[in-house]
C-alpha cells in the first residue's frame, strides 16, 4: 500500500472516531478508538510500540513509545493538545529518525475541526 493511500486510509479513520467523540478527552482515549477503526477498515497496527535509543553501542529503553505504528510505514502521533507545541515537530522527527520510518502524521484531536489538527512529516 503506498504511502498516500494509507494516509487517507488513516486520516479517515481519524476523522469517523473525532465524528463520533469529538475534542476534550485523554490521548489514550483517541489512541483506543483509533486502533479500533483501524482494526475495522483491516489495517495492520501496533499501538505503545518500544522505541530503543541507539547510544553508542547499546540499545536502550528510555520509556519512549510510538503511539501507532501503521502497516510499519507510518508514525502516527496522538495529542489532545489546545495548540501543538513547537517541542512535537521534534519529537516526531525524532521517532521517526529513531525508527527508520521516514513518514509521520501527528493528529490533534482536541480542535473543532479535526482536519485543522493534521500534520504530515516525511524525513
Amino acid at each position: 500500500m503506498e504511502f498516500d493511500e494509507l494516509s487517507r486510509k488513516v486520516i479517515g479513520c481519524a476523522l469517523e472516531v473525532h465524528r463520533n467523540l469529538g475534542p476534550g478527552l485523554l490521548e489514550s482515549t483517541y489512541r483506543q478508538c483509533l486502533a479500533c477503526e483501524l482494526s475495522h477498515a483491516g489495517i495492520p497496527f501496533q499501538t505503545e510500540l518500544p522505541l530503543l535509543v541507539r547510544y553508542k553501542e547499546m540499545l536502550l529503553d528510555c520509556g519512549y513509545r510510538i503511539d501507532l505504528l501503521v502497516s510499519g510505514d507510518l508514525i502516527v502521533e496522538i495529542k489532545c493538545v489546545e495548540t501543538l507545541l513547537p517541542i512535537h515537530q521534534p519529537q516526531i522527527l525524532t521517532y521517526m529518525r529513531l525508527s527508520k520510518i521516514p513518514v509521520g502524521l501527528i493528529i490533534n484531536f482536541n480542535l473543532t475541526k479535526l482536519q485543522n489538527g493534521i500534520k504530515r512529516f516525511v524525513l
